[in-house]
């Protein structure tokens, strides 16, 4: 039995490798979280096990760096059951990714399964590119990209916090 979700503010971003935009998201919210004295338990993972143990990819680090965002001390692993629990938010980078969290997720499992963009107004549904075959202008656009949503999510994550204690 599993005693519900161990952090209501939890959120785990999900991508395929979690090696590109799943750890630059996990570096973006807590930084911005961070700076804004919002605490929240921040992770990231992904749906294959292509990169287990692996570092992020040097040029994810790169551009999360240019940004103030530290992630080479990340390490990437697979979704697993007990992520169900224990964080309220698992949100995927693309659709293709949410639909494997989908078939993996326990029916009892108690967190809010979304995409990136889905805390954006009118941008629901909208998938962040992976940029792994791409270059440096890829990495730069995901990352822009992510910001958005990570801001948008603080700000929900914040707003529904807020209602809580209300």
């Amino acid at each position: 039995m599993h005693g519900g979700i161990e952090h209501r503010n939890g959120v785990l971003f999900v991508c395929l490798g979690n090696i590109c935009r799943s750890p630059m998201a996990e570096g973006a919210l807590r930084e911005l979280a961070h700076e804004r004295g919002f605490a929240c338990l921040v992770d990231s993972a992904g749906t294959a096990s292509y990169h287990i143990g692996s570092q992020p990819d040097p040029r994810a680090v790169a551009v999360a760096a240019r940004h103030g965002v530290d992630i080479a001390g990340q390490a990437a692993r697979q979704i697993e059951r007990d992520d169900f629990y224990r964080f309220a938010n698992i949100i995927a980078l693309d659709r293709a990714n949410l639909e494997g969290i989908r078939s993996r997720a326990p029916r009892d499992g108690t967190a809010r399964l979304s995409m990136l963009m889905d805390a954006v107004e009118g941008r629901a549904g909208e998938p962040v590119a992976d940029p792994y075959y791409g270059n440096e202008a890829a990495f730069e656009a995901a990352w822009d990209v992510i910001n958005i949503g990570v801001e948008a999510w603080l700000t929900r994550l914040m707003r529904e916090t807020a209602s809580l204690k209300a």
